[in-house]
């Protein structure tokens, strides 16, 4: 059998609602760290005496690593793994953010944002793999959906500190308190298992298959009888076929939409 197999035998259970609790709860970190920008650059701009272009590069800056470190992260999660890139997003993210509530500067806070948002976006490289672990039964496909909340609640979530946390203590406070939810992920991250399916790609079925019996256990489920199989080698994709006369009609509409 295969790791998809197994999955639609073991069915939905602890494991995935456990499982979709902590890699939602990094939407809430994501949000917040995103979010922060925009109800502290009011506050920056008044204490360096910003013009409004120094203000707008802060935003551009934190999207500008996201965009360079996701595809960094991303290459790397395919060579050594999701688990080990998404514990070096937690702690990267949750280091640059402290690290930003003490910037002297506002060269030093555009550069420590920048790398805020290089650690946050090694978020994605687990948490799109684990959606996939949860939507193996078409039947719960609704998790999607409401997946999105944790996003919203997130940046409600510091919105609403920050109403209360900068006209008090301030927003270096402000920072501080919004790292703590990258910090308390990482407190659970022992929860979270390598990818399944990454450990039979890479020829490590003993691993896959402890993985997969750790789920079966904890929905008290059966896992189906039979040996676990490698899937036949298939060509990876490569950038250049996001161009291919076949795809590039949906691959520009994907970007533009986006």
């Amino acid at each position: 059998f295969t790791v998809e197999e197994a999955v639609e035998t073991i069915g939905f259970g602890r494991f995935h609602i456990a499982l979709f609790l902590i890699m939602g709860s990094t939407g809430v970190a994501e949000a917040m760290e995103i979010m922060l920008i925009a109800v502290v650059s009011p506050l920056i701009r008044c204490e360096w005496q910003l013009q409004d272009w120094q203000v707008a590069l802060v935003t551009t800056m934190v999207f500008f690593g996201y965009m360079v470190f996701s595809i960094v992260l991303g290459l790397l999660a395919d060579r050594y793994g999701r688990w080990k890139i998404l514990l070096l997003s937690f702690l990267w993210a949750a280091y640059f953010s402290l690290l930003t509530s003490f910037a002297p500067s506002y060269i030093w806070f555009v550069f420590l944002r920048a790398m805020v948002g290089g650690g946050v976006s090694g978020h994605a490289q687990g948490r799109e793999e684990n959606k996939q672990i949860v939507a193996m039964c078409s039947c719960f496909n609704p998790f999607f959906s409401l997946g999105k909340v944790f996003w919203l609640a997130g940046s409600l979530l510091i919105i609403g500190l920050a109403s209360v946390v900068n006209p008090t203590i301030g927003w270096r406070w402000l920072i501080r308190i919004a790292s703590i939810p990258s910090i308390l992920l990482i407190l659970v991250f022992k929860f979270i298992p390598e990818s399944a399916r990454y450990n039979v790609s890479t020829g490590n079925v003993a691993a896959a298959l402890a993985t997969l019996q750790r789920i079966a256990k904890m929905n008290g489920a059966v896992m189906p009888e039979g040996v676990l199989r490698e899937p036949a080698k298939e060509r990876r994709g490569r950038f250049k076929d996001l161009i291919h006369p076949k795809y590039l009609r949906t691959t520009l509409q994907i970007w533009i939409i986006w």
